[in-house]
């Protein structure tokens, strides 16, 4: 068991620090001209945060028999996308936040109309990537693959989030509405990080695997876990505001149903995930190992 556990953790490890290297070089440099909203655009993606989405992007990927160079572009542009959403989050007209993944938020450091501005870029060069690289044998599954980003991004996935989160504040959601909003908010990027790794596979490769049963459980646990932290975690270990949401008055499953019963929907979310994952066999090993890293993560 501990084997297995220290081959994920070199695993995730190296494909983190791939990652970096290859946002890095994908990303405008930041002497390029304008150079003020090419650093804004670096220091809001690089150097920080967990990759979830791209992790998830390579585990599916393996599943599908993909190649590393197609997997690296394709959780690029699902990280690009993440990263752009959190740079208007933080924006004093959203959640007006100041600090993000240990430093000032791209607000604070830019301007909000450089920060702005950045999010906007980035948010554009997620869909060059996707369409100016070969990323599928067949070009109608490249065409889907950008389809089905666009559609995560927009208003029936996470900006309709994001828009339900910002009419929620300060009322009190049930349950189910709380998963309609996060299905979409914070779901619909982890489900398309899932969906592009399992479409770069080879022509020869077996037919698509169905993942996105884990992909749905998974997106709800990463929000209640993230929900549970916002409660009981500290700005240091966080990198961003702690108790912000409750500060602010926004729904959380620990406000809808007290930080014992959340914890408890955590873990059978997370036993969800791994059930939708059984016929899958070994090859969703590394599937399985990020379902309990979400659920369990403890920073």
């Amino acid at each position: 068991m501990q084997a297995t556990e220290t081959d994920f953790q070199a695993w995730m490890g190296g494909v983190q620090a791939r990652m970096e290297a290859a946002l890095a070089r994908l990303l405008p440099q930041a002497q390029i001209a304008p150079a003020r909203l090419h650093a804004a655009m670096r220091y809001a993606t690089l150097e920080g945060g967990k990759r979830v989405r791209p992790l998830l992007a390579f585990a599916a990927g393996e599943v599908a028999k993909a190649s590393a160079e197609r997997l690296e572009i394709a959780a690029a542009a699902v990280e690009l996308i993440h990263a752009y959403s959190l740079v208007h989050d933080d924006l004093p007209c959203m959640d007006d936040d100041v600090l993000r993944r240990g430093k000032p938020t791209a607000h604070v450091e830019f301007g909000e109309a450089t920060a702005l501005l950045a999010g906007d870029a980035l948010q554009s060069l997620a869909f060059q990537l996707l369409a100016e690289h070969r990323l599928a044998d067949d070009p109608r599954a490249q065409l889907e693959m950008v389809k089905t980003l666009a559609a995560a991004a927009g208003s029936r996935g996470m900006a309709g989030g994001q828009q339900i989160d910002l009419e929620a504040t300060g009322t009190a959601l049930g349950v189910p509405a709380l998963e309609f909003m996060h299905i979409h908010k914070t779901g619909a990027l982890i489900r398309a990080a899932v969906a592009l790794g399992a479409a770069g596979r080879p022509r020869a490769a077996p037919e698509r695997p169905a993942l996105p049963p884990d992909a749905q459980a998974g997106g709800l646990a990463f929000q209640v876990v993230d929900d549970i932290l916002d409660y009981d975690a500290s700005t240091a270990t966080l990198g961003k505001t702690a108790g912000k949401d409750a500060k602010q008055g926004k729904p959380t499953y620990v406000s809808a149903m007290g930080i014992a019963r959340a914890r408890e929907m955590a873990q059978a979310l997370r036993a969800q995930a791994l059930d939708a994952l059984q016929g899958l066999g070994g090859r969703a090993g590394r599937l399985v190992s990020l379902a309990d890293f979400i659920v369990l993560r403890r920073f």
